[in-house]
């Protein structure tokens, strides 16, 4: 096995994935397909949220792919865990959290998403997509488009209701358009284009929204759009996943 804390592209030539389901016959039947691609490896394979945690931890995988409904700890809990601030810190390299589930528009998955993951995909996915989609995240995108985000949390309780947290205060009027531009789907290169600034300046100010209302990824700035009724499903129509650059 490699050092379970290599880095991303450039640094390790495998996505490491760790599997988490508590249906043994299906992990085995994933791992078939994920260790018989050149860039791809499993390096665990558990069934249950509390080992998820624990390989998280200990090996750092690159892509966790989350069964959302397990006894005990589920892929929810686990979810929250793994993205706790305290083991966030500890990590050198980034866990990025990929959620199964049975159900379209789970609710549990909408939560799952507002803690940190990366998107979620029905367990009855093809092959083919299911590898495109632990390669889209590998790169730091989201595998859900920010139109299918917003309507996922418009079904949820509570979904697009959520007070406006001081920090939102602190934004800029362009901090703010660029959060409405990464809210329905558009690329820095993009914003760049639409309001008239340079990427380099467009890539400054997501950090900065990021580091203003405390988000982890430009995933969270949709949902954060979605919560608090500053983007509509429609402003979405038509948008691609949520870009990573």
């Amino acid at each position: 096995m490699r050092d379970p804390r290599a880095g991303r592209c450039g640094l390790s030539d495998h996505i490491r994935i760790a599997l988490v389901d508590d249906q043994e016959l299906f992990r085995a039947g994933v791992a078939v397909i994920i260790d018989a691609q050149p860039d791809m490896e499993v390096v665990a394979s558990v069934g249950s949220g509390a080992e998820a945690i624990v390989v998280a931890d200990d090996l750092a995988p690159d892509i966790v792919l989350m069964d959302i409904r397990m006894p005990g700890i589920d892929g929810v809990d686990a979810t929250r865990q793994i993205y706790s601030q305290d083991r966030v810190a500890q990590r050198t390299t980034d866990v990025r959290v990929i959620v199964l589930t049975t159900f379209n528009l789970d609710d549990r998955a909408a939560e799952a998403i507002r803690l940190g993951a990366s998107g979620f995909l029905l367990k009855d996915v093809t092959p083919k997509l299911l590898l495109e989609s632990i390669r889209t995240v590998y790169r730091g995108s989201a595998i859900l488009a920010p139109q299918e985000i917003g309507t996922l949390f418009a079904r949820t309780p509570g979904g697009r209701r959520a007070k406006l947290p001081p920090a939102y205060n602190e934004l800029t009027a362009q901090q703010f358009e660029v959060l409405r531009a990464v809210a329905r789907g558009r690329s820095n290169a993009e914003i760049a284009a639409e309001l008239f600034l340079g990427v380099s300046t467009v890539k400054t100010h997501v950090g900065a929204v990021l580091r203003k209302l405390g988000l982890r990824d430009r995933v969270q700035i949709v949902v954060f759009a979605y919560e608090h009724g500053l983007v509509d499903v429609d402003d979405t129509a038509g948008a691609g996943t949520v870009p990573g650059s």
